[in-house]
């Protein structure tokens, strides 16, 4: 049978990922010598501070282009958004993950240039990018900034409030990212997930 390829993922929007996940890799890699002062992955902690703070900094630059690039492209509420249609088949992609997949049943989703992403994954991307992506990088810029926003640090119960929201958010992402890396084995073949988001395009 002859493959079909479906459009799934424009190419601002490949940029942005990639970009993304270089991003990420790299201030997790950072935050943790950073956290953990035992463990060297860097040599020099100096150059581990700024290249945490600038990653960061990068980090805010690449949200910012990530709604652009769906500005451009549209579909952000679509893509992201959950509507009752996507509660009603919560149970039976619940059901899917749990019990079908290792079976070897369909996916009762099947995603389109119009609707990337079943409600599991609206659920997760939407609380990644609506909600812990800006107070990661706004308390970053903050803890990056101490002695400029120091009456800000002051309002939100001082350094060690920041220190936890910040910290907290940098393990949300991580252990996100480990769920994100296992679920994007997921398609067809291991790797089939991992291909399209280079190509922008599924076989169908």
């Amino acid at each position: 049978m002859k493959k079909e390829n479906v459009p799934l993922h424009p190419l601002p929007v490949r940029i942005w990922h990639w970009l993304n996940a270089v991003l990420v890799f790299l201030l997790i890699f950072t935050g943790i010598e950073l956290r953990f002062t035992d463990i060297r992955i860097f040599s020099n902690y100096g150059f581990v501070v700024a290249l945490h703070k600038y990653a960061g900094y990068l980090l805010a630059l690449s949200f910012l282009f990530w709604i652009a690039a769906y500005r451009l492209t549209g579909g952000l509420a679509s893509h992201y958004l959950v509507s009752v249609r996507d509660i009603q088949s919560l149970p039976s992609q619940v059901f899917f993950y749990l019990y079908k997949y290792f079976r070897g049943g369909p996916d009762p989703f099947s995603a389109t240039a119009e609707a990337r992403f079943n409600v599991l994954q609206k659920f997760a991307y939407s609380f990644i990018m609506f909600i812990t992506m800006p107070v990661i990088i706004v308390s970053g810029i903050i803890f990056g900034n101490i002695m400029d926003l120091y009456g800000i640090v002051d309002q939100l119960g001082g350094l060690r409030v920041v220190d936890g929201i910040h910290v907290t958010a940098g393990y949300v992402f991580a252990i996100y990212l480990l769920v994100h890396l296992y679920m994007a084995t997921l398609g067809k073949t291991v790797l089939s997930r991992t291909k399209a988001m280079f190509t922008g395009k599924r076989e169908e």
